[in-house]
């Protein structure tokens, strides 16, 4: 059984590692490579480091562990940051990455599984997400975790390519 907790102060360095490969693997061939490659885990461990002494964050981070208890996978999610879809209560996930060497292991599935739970706990009635139209596996994921493509949109500029991010959505209750 895979476990999950809250993300530490500790857990930074892991959790950029996590993130910036992530981003290499999963977006290669989508994103340019210059933006891929000028991508640095000390850089993101930096801002992480400051984001995590904020008191006034609002999300929710969250790191799944192998069994020597390191982070392998870490999501944030919180409060829908755009206009709730039809006057609903709804939780976002912010960002999701599980070491693209350990995908398809259960990593993600328990971190997506807690979040859901939490989310709803706190009294969000749906969760929603916004996933790179290009990347095929990851919508399949999601979609068979019952998420759907809600029809919303927006573009991301990476270097001098435009992107087009789906809004996928999931009920909660």
């Amino acid at each position: 059984m895979v476990r999950v907790r809250e993300m530490e102060e500790a857990d930074v360095d892991a959790v950029s590692a996590i993130r910036v490969r992530g981003w290499q693997s999963a977006y290669a061939g989508i994103v340019p490579g210059r933006y891929l490659d000028a991508m640095s885990i000390e850089s993101d461990a930096e801002g992480r480091r400051a984001w995590f002494s904020n008191p006034l964050r609002q999300s929710t981070e969250l790191v799944s562990l192998d069994a020597g208890g390191a982070p392998v996978g870490w999501i944030s999610c919180g409060p829908y940051r755009g206009p709730a879809s039809a006057g609903r209560r709804t939780g976002e996930i912010y960002a999701f990455y599980v070491r693209p060497d350990l995908i398809g292991r259960g990593f993600g599935r328990a971190l997506l599984g807690e979040v859901h739970a939490r989310l709803g706990e706190q009294g969000f009635r749906g969760v929603a997400l916004w996933v790179l139209g290009d990347n095929r596996q990851a919508r399949r994921f999601y979609e068979r975790a019952g998420y759907r493509h809600d029809g919303g949109t927006q573009d991301d500029v990476y270097e001098d390519v435009t992107l087009t991010e789906f809004r996928y959505e999931r009920p909660l209750r």
